[in-house]
Formats: C-alpha cells, sequence, structure tokens
C-alpha cells in the first residue's frame, strides 16, 4: 500500500463533538486604535496579559494562558482598554490554542496595521502537556533599523 493509500483514522476517535465558535458567532469587542504621533520612529510595545481565558472544544473546559504581544507601531497604536476588553471577550468562545493565537493575529494587524507583530500564548499545562504558541507578521516594506 503506498502513503497516497493509506486511510487515516477520523480525526476525533473520542467521539466528542469539538466543533470551534465560528468566527461570526465569536462576538468579540473591537479592538480601538489612536495615531502614533512618531510615525518613523521605531518603538516596541509589549504587552503581557496573564489571564486569557477561552473555553476548549474538546472538553468544554476552560483553557488558561499569559498572552504575549509585541509589536512596532506604524501609525496606529492598539488602544489598553480596548486590549483588555477584546482578550476578555474570548472567555465563552470554544477555539484550540493554535487557532485563538491566529485570530487575535489577524485582528490585530487588521486593526492597527503594525510594521511588525510577534504574539505569543503560553498556555498552562493541562493533561501533562504544556502548549506555546507563536504567530508573527511583518508588512513587506519595513526592514528593522539595525539595534
Amino acid at each position: 500500500m503506498s502513503v497516497s493509500e493509506t486511510i487515516l483514522p477520523p480525526a476525533n476517535q473520542q467521539g466528542l463533538d469539538i466543533r470551534s465558535t465560528s468566527r461570526a458567532e465569536m462576538n468579540l469587542c473591537p479592538l480601538d486604535t489612536f495615531p502614533y504621533e512618531f510615525v518613523g520612529r521605531e518603538v516596541r510595545i509589549k504587552f503581557e496579559i496573564p489571564e486569557f481565558t477561552a473555553i476548549c472544544p474538546f472538553s468544554d473546559f476552560p483553557d488558561f494562558a499569559t498572552i504575549r504581544v509585541e509589536y512596532v507601531p506604524h501609525e496606529q497604536c492598539i488602544e489598553l482598554k480596548s486590549l483588555k476588553l477584546y482578550i476578555n471577550s474570548f472567555r465563552p468562545v470554544k477555539i484550540f490554542h493554535e487557532h485563538v493565537i491566529n485570530v487575535i493575529l489577524e485582528d490585530f494587524v487588521r486593526a492597527c496595521d503594525p510594521l511588525r507583530v510577534e504574539i505569543e500564548g503560553d498556555f498552562n499545562i493541562r493533561g501533562n502537556i504544556k502548549t506555546v504558541v507563536r504567530a508573527s507578521y511583518q508588512r513587506g516594506d519595513w526592514k528593522p533599523r539595525p539595534d
């Protein structure tokens, strides 16, 4: 039997309903911005959000994580209260670790169009497994300045 003929087992052998919350049903608070007054001056902004929670689609139990964001603004900065409300709006959302970091990345880029952003989800241990998920984005026209 060739590799292409190999039959893979079903994705969910436990028979669980593992539907994630659809993007349309997430009802996430919007990320607000304010103008960055020093366009052209490169600064790095770091956020650490130690109380992130969402719901595991497999178990329906909460997942806890520390979310870390580091970005270089272009023309807009993320407003902190809106970031808090946005992150807290994940609490009822059923989503996998890998997906939540990509959703945050997409929304962050859409909101403020940064020169660069890195997002990390450092998830608490569950069932003897520690998960850390990282995603990043960089504008095609941006070159970092040498330190």
